[in-house]
């Protein structure tokens, strides 16, 4: 398929100018992959070397809560940045907006290299890293409602899945590629070697990360859809107010969809304090639990472009349903598995909770929860919804530590709240409409007609050629 697609008259997508479907695909994997390699080596650091370093060893059990509680701090801006980048992305540009995500979350990524420690300052060091913290939540607000709406409506009829997909795909490959410049430093660099300057080194390359990522995403086209809007007056003065009018239920939706960021709570972060920190007792080693996140990560990656394309031909709300049902059902084996201390189980687990059965609802929620929206509310209603949601969940790994502390009761405790949350994901997704038969222009309006079947599959085989 060419990359330059110019849609027929009537076709009830935009028409005026032409769609770069690769182009806007690569430029959102790309920096999908470079801002969440930032915002992935905190929840690494935050497990494996912050209770060490920016709070008061003399409690490891407490430094372990309060290094969660910080993580979960970046998750409490986001829904503030969700408003405020929502809203310059649906009345600026989706590509605007994508620029500016990029500097905030990689200068506050780089700035966490130059922090002091609580042995040198004291309680100033927790708080400076708070503050950072908070501006990376602000800045990933709007990261991936821009780039997967960007990427949307570039894209083909009946190809919106796959495409879409790749922001998702961009997110796990940043999550590898945090875990894997941890690896060898775990491993090469002795403990107090590593926790005195080794676990920098991360975050200093984050100033690399700005410069190619804003070289990336200066390049890509602004969305024909959000053009066409630009050019007949349509675009909204306040996109939150107009999409909670009438948008409201499927914000609603989406909310409790996105509580299932409590699988890779669960499974990345408070997974590797369980699995690691002397307060549980267990005894993987850090360099053994990163083996085992990035195992099913790369299998995430592979998988990810093909489960998008199924939610093409089969529907969104049955991929992200079995995902959420059968990824948080897997958490009870996984944490088991850990509490047994078998590293291959675990690894077995770990691929196949995260990997395959979680990439049903992650490989296809960028699609469904941008096509629940019209185009002039679009970044707006899927940020601010999707970004409530993550930060309902981003204190677990905090409770889980308070509330599980006996190695026996983990398993259970910390499944049950995953698999909980997984049944309320599902109902949302079984009360949403279906979108992936539904024109562009025709997306997030009540009673939007779709597109006969066979109609759907003539017009999907000529985007497919």
């Amino acid at each position: 398929m060419q990359d330059e697609i110019v849609e027929p008259p009537g076709s009830h997508e935009p028409t005026g100018h032409a769609k770069t479907p690769k182009k806007a695909a690569a430029s959102g994997w790309m920096g999908s992959a470079l801002e969440y390699y930032d915002f992935f080596i905190y929840a690494q650091a935050a497990a494996l070397v912050f209770p060490n370093i920016m709070y008061n060893a003399d409690d490891p059990k407490f430094a372990l809560i309060v290094s969660f509680l910080t993580y979960g701090v970046g998750y409490v801006a986001r829904p503030i940045g969700a408003f405020v980048l929502g809203h310059w992305g649906d009345t600026h540009g989706r590509k605007n907006v994508l620029v500016l995500c990029m500097l905030l979350m990689g200068g506050s990524t780089f700035l966490v290299a130059l922090l002091p420690t609580y042995a040198t300052v004291g309680i100033l060091a927790p708080i400076l890293l708070v503050i950072l913290r908070l501006i990376q939540g602000f800045a990933v607000g709007g990261e991936i409602a821009g780039a997967s709406a960007m990427i949307l409506e570039h894209s083909p009829f009946g190809r919106r899945g796959y495409y879409a997909s790749f922001s998702l795909q961009g997110v796990q490959a940043g999550q590898i590629l945090a875990a894997a410049v941890f690896l060898p430093l775990s491993a090469i660099l002795s403990e107090d070697a590593f926790l005195s300057w080794g676990w920098r080194i991360p975050f200093a390359l984050s100033a690399f990360v700005v410069y190619a990522g804003y070289m990336i995403r200066r390049k890509v086209d602004e969305t024909p859809a959000f053009v066409e809007e630009s050019e007949e007056g349509e675009v909204p003065q306040a996109p939150i107010a107009v999409v909670v009018r009438e948008n409201g239920a499927d914000m609603l939706r989406v909310i409790c969809m996105a509580l299932m960021n409590a699988v890779p709570t669960a499974a990345t972060v408070f997974g590797a304090a369980y699995a690691t920190s002397d307060e549980y007792g267990i005894g993987f080693s850090t360099t053994m639990y990163l083996w085992i996140s990035v195992s099913g990560n790369i299998v995430a990656v592979l998988l990810i472009p093909f489960v998008g394309n199924l939610s093409d031909k089969i529907g969104r709300r049955p991929c992200i349903i079995v995902g959420a049902l059968g990824s948080t059902a897997l958490s009870y084996a996984y944490l088991w598995a850990i509490s047994q201390a078998n590293a291959t189980l675990a690894f077995v687990l770990a691929i196949l909770m995260w990997g395959i059965v979680y990439q049903g609802y992650n490989a296809v929620f960028p699609s469904f929860y941008q096509e629940l929206f019209p185009t002039k509310t679009r970044v707006t209603g899927f940020a601010v919804s999707q970004n409530i949601g993550t930060l309902i969940t981003a204190f677990l790994p905090a409770i889980y530590a308070a509330v599980a502390p006996g190695e026996s009761n983990v398993p259970l405790i910390v499944g049950s709240f995953t698999f909980g949350i997984g049944i309320i994901a599902a109902i949302a997704a079984f009360s949403a409409r279906e979108t992936y038969r539904v024109h562009l222009d025709d997306l997030g309006k009540k009673g939007a007609p779709e597109v006969p079947r066979e109609e759907y599959e003539r017009l999907r085989a000529a985007a497919l050629v």
